[in-house]
C-alpha cells in the first residue's frame, strides 16, 4: 500500500513528500508516544481516529491541545484529525492537500506526508547552527562535528552517511567511551551501520530506525529517513550538553547517572514534563470565566473532578520519584567523589516545590466556585423563564391597545354611543392601572438578571425597553383619548348601568383571574423544607379565597344575566356584547375554569417539590444521627487512650492488652465511618450544600478517624517499647510502677512529657543533686543530655525509663537476680538450657548455659541448671 509515496503525497509547502520510509517513521512516532505510555504499530491504522495523533503532537509541542472526541463515530475522528491538523497549522506549517478525510480513510501517502510535516516542523525546523537553521543547520552541525574524523566527509544526507563512519563519528566526538572509533574500517558498511545504531539503542535512547542492510543495497539511501534518525542525534547530544553545563562538566557519567540527569537536566527529562503539566494546569484551574449554561458549568465541574481523580494522582507519584531521583543522584555523585549536580535555572526540585504549591493554590475554592456558578445560572434560568412568562402575557394584553386608542369612532357616533365609549374607556384605564404592577414586575426582573450578569442580557434588555416604551405610548394615548371623550361628555345623556357595573367588576375579576393563572403557572426553585412548605401554606392561602371568588363571579355574571333580563323585559334590543368591555360571560367561565384545572396541577407540583425536599431533609438527619454519633466516640476514645497511656491500671502487658483491645474495637467500628461515607455520597449526589442538624462534616469525620488510627497506634508502639525496656533492663513491675507514679505526678498537663523544670522537679524528688548551682545545673544538663540528646526540650517517658533503668541498674543484687531466673523457670529450684534459650537474646542465653553448674537438688530434672549459685558466683568474688 506505500508504493509510489513520495510522488502523489501531499506534505508541507514547499518541500515534497519523504519516500517510503516506514520503519523510521513508525520508530521516531514511537520514540516520542512512548514517554506518554503507548506506541503504534501501523501509522495509517493506528492514526485514524486522531487519539494518538492529538497525543504524539502534546508530548513533542509540549502544548495541549483542544479535548478530544472519544466517540467511534466517522464524524468524530474526522474532528480529531481536523483539530490536529489545525495545531500543525497554527505553527506556521502551511499543509498541502493533507485532509482529515484521508487520514481517517487510512490513505498511507498522506499519513506518511503528514508525518514527516511533523518532524519537519518539531524536530528539525527549530535546528540553528550559525546562523543556519533547519536542513542546513543540522548538516553543518554534521560537519562540525565530524571534521576531525578521518574518512568521514558529510556533504549531504545520502550516500554521506552509506559507510556508518558518519554516524559512529558523532557518537564517539560526544561520548568517545562507547566507541572504538580507530577499530572501524571503511570498507565493511554494515558492522559500522550496525555496531552505530546498537549504541545509539543501547545508550543514548535514540531507537534503531534504520536497517544497514537497506543502506548498503540502495544506490542513493532515503534523505528523509536520514536526515529524521541524524536530527535524533542532535537533539540527543544537544540536550546532554546542556544538562553537563549546568552540572558543571569537567568528567564522564556512567548510564545510571546520565539516565538521572536526564530527568533534571534536558527538555524531556521527568522534571520538565511535570513543570509543562502543572504550568498548563494552573490556569486551567485559575480559570474563573462562568459559562452561559448550566450543561458547561456541570461539564466543567466533571472534568475537575476527573481531574482529582485520573489525573492528578499520577503526578504526585511522579514528583515523589522525581524527588527521590534527585536525592539518589546527590548520593551517587558525592559516593563517586564528584560535584554535586546543581540544575539550571527553573529546572530545580524547589521549582517543582512552588509549581506545587501554586497548583494546590489554584484549586483552592475552584469547586466551591463551580457549585455557586451553578446554582447561579440556575437563579438566572429562573428567572430569564419568569420574565419571558411575564413578557409574553403582557404583550399579548397589549396587542390591539393602540390601534384602539387610536380610532376616531366618536367623531361619528350618536350621544349614546359617545356615553358608551367614555364608559367603556373607563373600564381600559382601570385595565391598563391594574397591568402597571406586571409592567414593574418585568422591569425589576430585567434589572436582576443584569446585576446577576445573565449572559443574554442584551435582548432582555432590548425586550424589557419595548415594553416600557410601548406602555408610556399607551398612557399617552390613553390621556389624549379621555380628552377628547371629556370634551362631548355634555352630550351623554343615558347610561346603562348595569353593564357599566359589569364592566367595573368584570375587568378587575379578570385581571385576577389572569394574575391567578399567572401564578398557578410560575415556576419555583427552593432548597429547604421550610422554603416549599411556605410556598404550599401560600397556595393553601389561595384555595381558602376560592369561594368568595366564585360568589364574586356569580354575582358579576348575575349583573349580566340582570341586564339581559331588564332588556327583554322592556323589549330593548342590545346591540351585541357589553360595549364597556370585552370581557364577557364566556371569558370570564373559561378562564375561571381554567383557574380550577391548574389548581390541582399546582397541588401535585408543590406536593412533589415537598417530598424532595422531606427525602433531602431525611438525607441531612441520617447523616447528621450518624455523624453525631461517630464523631464524639472518635473524641472519647481519643480520651480514653490518653488516660490508659498515662494511668498504672495492672502490667504493661496488662496495659498493651487493653490498648489492642481497644484497637480491635476502633477497627471493628470501621463499618460505622463507611456506613456515614455512603450516607454523604447520596448528599453530594442530591446537591444538599448544608446541614444544619451537625456541627460535623465529613472531612472533620476523616481527619479524626486517621489522628485515632495514629494515636492508638502510637500508644501501643510506646507500651511496646516500656516492656522491651523493662525486659532488657531487668526492671520489676513494682519499679515501673513507682517510675510511672513519678513521672505521672510531675506531668501536670498529663501530656505525655516533662519540660526541663518539670523533670528537675522530678530528679529533686528521687534524690538527685541538681538544685540551681553551678555544680548541679551542671549534673542536671548532663542527665538532659542524656533523656533529650535532639534538644527538643521535652523528656518522654520512655526517656524517662531508659535514664532510670541505667541508673538502677548497678543497683541489682544477687537476689534480684535469683528472682528474675525464677520467673523464667517458672517458680522452679532450676532452669532448663531450652527455657534459657527461649526466654533469653542468643548471647546472653549461652553466656549462661556455658557457666551455670548442673542442679542437684531432689527434685532435679535431666539437664537441670542451678541458677542460684549461678547468681551468687556472679555477685562474689568469682571468675564467672
Amino acid at each position: 500500500s506505500l508504493q509510489g509515496f513520495g510522488t502523489t503525497a501531499g506534505g508541507a509547502e514547499g518541500s515534497a513528500p519523504p519516500g517510503p520510509s516506514l520503519q523510521t517513521f513508525t520508530a521516531w512516532c514511537n520514540s516520542h508516544l512512548r514517554k506518554a505510555g503507548t506506541q503504534i504499530e501501523n501509522i495509517d491504522e493506528d492514526f485514524r481516529d486522531g487519539l494518538k495523533l492529538m497525543l504524539l503532537l502534546e508530548v513533542i509541542s509540549g502544548e495541549r491541545l483542544p479535548k478530544p472526541e472519544r466517540g467511534k463515530m466517522r464524524v468524530h475522528k474526522i474532528n480529531n484529525v481536523n483539530k490536529a491538523l489545525d495545531f500543525i497549522a497554527s505553527k506556521g506549517v502551511k499543509l498541502v492537500s493533507i485532509g482529515a478525510e484521508e487520514i481517517v480513510d487510512g490513505n498511507a501517502k498522506m499519513t506518511l506526508g503528514m508525518i514527516w510535516t511533523i518532524i519537519l516542523r518539531f524536530a528539525i525546523q527549530d535546528i540553528s547552527v550559525e546562523e543556519t537553521s533547519a536542513k542546513e543547520g543540522l548538516l553543518l552541525w554534521c560537519q562540525r562535528k565530524t571534521a576531525p574524523y578521518k574518512n568521514v566527509n558529510v556533504q549531504n544526507f545520502h550516500i554521506s552517511w552509506k559507510d556508518g563512519l558518519a554516524f559512529n563519528a558523532l557518537i564517539h566526538r560526544h561520548r568517545p567511551e562507547l566507541i572504538e572509533y580507530d577499530k572501524l574500517r571503511k570498507d565493511d558498511p554494515v558492522t559500522n551501520l550496525n555496531n552505530a545504531f546498537e549504541v545509539a539503542e543501547k545508550y543514548l535512547d535514540i531507537p534503531k530506525m534504520l536497517d544497514a542492510e537497506d543502506i548498503v543495497g540502495t544506490l542513493r539511501p532515503d534523505e528523509k529517513a536520514i536526515m529524521t534518525y541524524v536530527s535524533c542525534f542532535y537533539h540527543a547530544f544537544s540536550g546532554a550538553q546542556k544538562v553537563s553545563l549546568a552540572w558543571g562538566g569537567g568528567c564522564l557519567l556512567t548510564p545510571h547517572l546520565l539516565r538521572l540527569l536526564h530527568g533534571f537536566g534536558t527538555r524531556g527529562g521527568g522534571l520538565g514534563s511535570l513543570l509543562e503539566w502543572i504550568r498548563r494546569t494552573i490556569p486551567w484551574l485559575e480559570d474563573r470565566s462562568p459559562q452561559k449554561t448550566i450543561q458547561e458549568m456541570q461539564q466543567k465541574l466533571e472534568d475537575f473532578r476527573d481531574y482529582r481523580r485520573v489525573h492528578k494522582p499520577p503526578k504526585v507519584q511522579e514528583k515523589c520519584q522525581l524527588e527521590i531521583n534527585f536525592n539518589t543522584l546527590q548520593t551517587k555523585l558525592r559516593l563517586s567523589n564528584r560535584p554535586a549536580f546543581m540544575p539550571s535555572e527553573g529546572r530545580m526540585v524547589s521549582d517543582i516545590n512552588n509549581g506545587w504549591q501554586h497548583l494546590e493554590q489554584a484549586e483552592k475554592g475552584y469547586e466551591e466556585w463551580l457549585l455557586n456558578e451553578i446554582r447561579r445560572l440556575e437563579r438566572l434560568d429562573h428567572l430569564a423563564e419568569k420574565f419571558r412568562q411575564k413578557a409574553s402575557i403582557h404583550e399579548a394584553w397589549t396587542e390591539g391597545k393602540e390601534a384602539m386608542l387610536k380610532q376616531k369612532d366618536y367623531e361619528s357616533a350618536t350621544l349614546s354611543d359617545i356615553k358608551a365609549l367614555i364608559r367603556k374607556h373607563e373600564a381600559f384605564e382601570s385595565d391598563l392601572a391594574a397591568h402597571q404592577d406586571r409592567v414593574e414586575q418585568i422591569a425589576a426582573i430585567a434589572q436582576e438578571l443584569n446585576e446577576l450578569d445573565y449572559y443574554d442580557s442584551p435582548s432582555v434588555n432590548a425586550r424589557c425597553q419595548k415594553i416600557c416604551d410601548q406602555w408610556d405610548v399607551l398612557g399617552s394615548l390613553t390621556h389624549s383619548r379621555r380628552e377628547a371623550l371629556e370634551k362631548t361628555e355634555k352630550q351623554l345623556e343615558t347610561i346603562d348601568e348595569l353593564h357599566l357595573e359589569y364592566a367595573k367588576r368584570a375587568a378587575p375579576f379578570n385581571n385576577w383571574m389572569e394574575s391567578a393563572m399567572e401564578d398557578l403557572q410560575d415556576m419555583f426553585i427552593v432548597h429547604t423544607i421550610e422554603e416549599i412548605e411556605g410556598l404550599i401554606a401560600a397556595h393553601d392561602q389561595f384555595k381558602s379565597t376560592l369561594p368568595d371568588a366564585d360568589k364574586e363571579r356569580e354575582a358579576i355574571l348575575g349583573i349580566q344575566r340582570e341586564a339581559q333580563r331588564i332588556a327583554d323585559f322592556n323589549s330593548i334590543k342590545l346591540g351585541g356584547n357589553n360595549p364597556y368591555t370585552s370581557v364577557t360571560p364566556q371569558i370570564i367561565n373559561s378562564k375561571w375554569e381554567r383557574v380550577q384545572q391548574l389548581v390541582p396541577k399546582r397541588d401535585h407540583a408543590l406536593l412533589d417539590e415537598q417530598s424532595k425536599q422531606q427525602s433531602n431533609e431525611h438525607l441531612r438527619r441520617q447523616f447528621a444521627s450518624q455523624a453525631n454519633i461517630v464523631g464524639p466516640w472518635i473524641q472519647t476514645k481519643m480520651e480514653e487512650i490518653g488516660r490508659i497511656s498515662i494511668e498504672m491500671n495492672g502490667t504493661l502487658e496488662d496495659q498493651l492488652n487493653h490498648l489492642k483491645q481497644y484497637e480491635q474495637s476502633i477497627v471493628d467500628y470501621k463499618p460505622n465511618i463507611d456506613l456515614l461515607e455512603q450516607q454523604h455520597q447520596l448528599i453530594q449526589e442530591a446537591l444538599i450544600f448544608d446541614n444544619k442538624h451537625t456541627n460535623y462534616t465529613m472531612e472533620h469525620i476523616r481527619v479524626g478517624w486517621e489522628q485515632l488510627l495514629t494515636t492508638i497506634a502510637r500508644t501501643i508502639n510506646e507500651v511496646e517499647n516500656q516492656i522491651l525496656t523493662r525486659d532488657a533492663k531487668g526492671i520489676s513491675q513494682e519499679q515501673m510502677q513507682e517510675f510511672r507514679a513519678s513521672f505521672n505526678h510531675f506531668d501536670k498537663d498529663h501530656g505525655g512529657a516533662l519540660g526541663p523544670e518539670e523533670f528537675k522537679a522530678c530528679l529533686i524528688s528521687l534524690g538527685y543533686d541538681v538544685e540551681n548551682d553551678r555544680q548541679g545545673d551542671a549534673e542536671f544538663n548532663r542527665i538532659m543530655s542524656l533523656v533529650d540528646p535532639n534538644g527538643s526540650g521535652i523528656v518522654t517517658f520512655q526517656a524517662f525509663i531508659d535514664f532510670m533503668s541505667r541508673e538502677t541498674t548497678d543497683t541489682d543484687t544477687a537476689d534480684q537476680v535469683i528472682a528474675s531466673f525464677k520467673v523464667l523457670a517458672g517458680d522452679k529450684n532450676y532452669i532448663t538450657a531450652e527455657e534459657l534459650r527461649r526466654e533469653l537474646p542468643p548471647e546472653q542465653a549461652e553466656y549462661c548455659i556455658a557457666r551455670m553448674a548442673p542442679y542437684r537438688g531432689p527434685d532435679a530434672a535431666p539437664g537441670a541448671l542451678d541458677y542460684k549459685s549461678f547468681s551468687t558466683a556472679l555477685y562474689g568474688e568469682s571468675d564467672l
